[in-house]
């Protein structure tokens, strides 16, 4: 069977990737829009951007405001700007949000229509210069065609997907990683390793994606803990950074599955980090597909050094392991986030329905019902 496959246009990594785009600056515009968050501008990684900026003469606006998860109306404000400025191309440095809010400003500067008429539908045309710069290891965006923006006036994250929404290029500096705290390095390292494992059992695997989906999952178990623990460990950091590309290249062609599928509901309802819902929902959500998939979670156990000829007992290896990492994550459970239980509890059929609705849990390797998702959300208070 044929496959298609895809990545960004360019990708720049290693340290001083800033100073090698000059020529890839240059060329994609007179004005850039700079999509970030008021932490990048604090920890001065902003600061960074804009001296590479002024230092080839390219002038800038800063849109600082996506300091949570991006909404429509985030998007709305960044389009007005966008043209209130004059601006011609754009960046995104952050984490998955500025990069995912630029993706959609982009596009809806191809549209009057309103963005949650293209949720399900697949995004074309020809969009203005991407550029995205990744400042933490896990959401995997700036190398897929995919984005997630909350419609606010029904609760629900919208994925909308399409091949234009590819950045042209992908700037992996693992310097801008050194800062990030030990919470938010666990939690978007497991989306990386979420990424990566769904990838890898999805219904749309494929050998190129297979290939990076592998690379990915070895270098998290070799490298996510030493960062939660160590954070200026560059060497580490850049494994991560690398890592989570990987990641997003594999899920970029092979979708994501029912981990991703059952967290973007939970994020929209009670507003918890996307990274962190999936690291939630991720050994349970395996442990329920594992017996449809004995063979693929044996080739991963294998992968990451597990001695186990026997594919069942291999993959129930691989999960201890997956298990063992995550408790020494200290990844935070729902009650301990003290979230509602009852607003919970009452939320969990339309939760189930929207996972349904987005087509990722359809993805899976083995057949996901209602019921089964029903039974999932139960089992993760």
């Amino acid at each position: 069977m044929a496959n298609t496959f895809i990545m960004p246009k360019k990708i720049i990594s290693g340290t001083d990737s800033l100073k090698l785009a000059k020529n890839e600056f240059i060329k994609a515009g007179k004005k850039a829009f700079i999509v970030t968050d008021s932490t990048m501008i604090k920890l001065q990684n902003v600061s960074k951007l804009e001296e590479t900026l002024k230092q080839n003469n390219i002038n800038y606006f800063i849109y600082d405001e996506i300091n949570t998860e991006p909404t429509t109306e985030m998007v709305y404000k960044g389009k007005q700007l966008y043209n209130l400025n004059h601006c011609d191309f754009l960046i995104a440095i952050g984490g998955g949000s500025p990069i995912d809010t630029m993706k959609a400003i982009a596009f809806l500067l191809t549209t009057s229509k309103e963005l949650p008429t293209f949720m399900g539908k697949e995004i074309e045309g020809s969009l203005p210069y991407m550029i995205a710069i990744p400042t933490t290891s896990g959401t995997g965006s700036e190398a897929t065609k995919f984005t997630i923006i909350t419609d606010e006036v029904n609760n629900v994250k919208m994925l909308l997907k399409g091949d234009s929404l590819m950045c042209d290029l992908a700037l992996i500096d693992p310097s801008f990683t050194l800062s990030l705290p030990p919470g938010i390095t666990a939690n978007t390292g497991i989306d990386a390793l979420c990424h990566a494992i769904e990838a890898y059992t999805s219904r749309k695997h494929q050998p190129l994606s297979d290939n990076f989906a592998l690379s990915a999952i070895k270098r998290i178990f070799n490298n996510l803990l030493e960062c939660y623990k160590n954070p200026s460990n560059l060497e580490a950091r850049k494994e991560m950074s690398i890592a989570s590309l990987e990641a997003g290249i594999a899920f970029n062609n092979s979708s994501v599955t029912i981990v991703h599928g059952m967290s973007r509901p939970i994020g929209a309802l009670f507003h918890i980090p996307h990274g962190l819902s999936n690291a939630i929902l991720l050994e349970k959500c395996m442990y329920f597909v594992v017996d449809e998939a004995y063979d693929r979670f044996a080739d991963i156990a294998r992968y990451v050094g597990i001695d186990e000829d026997d594919d069942v007992k291999a993959a129930y290896l691989f999960l201890n392991k997956l298990h063992n990492l995550l408790k020494a994550l200290e990844i935070k459970t729902l009650k301990e986030l003290n979230i509602d239980i009852s607003l919970y509890m009452n939320s969990i059929d339309k939760m189930a329905d929207d996972a349904l609705m987005s087509k990722s849990p359809a993805n899976t390797i083995k057949e996901i019902k209602k019921e089964d998702l029903i039974n999932l959300y139960k089992s993760i208070l």
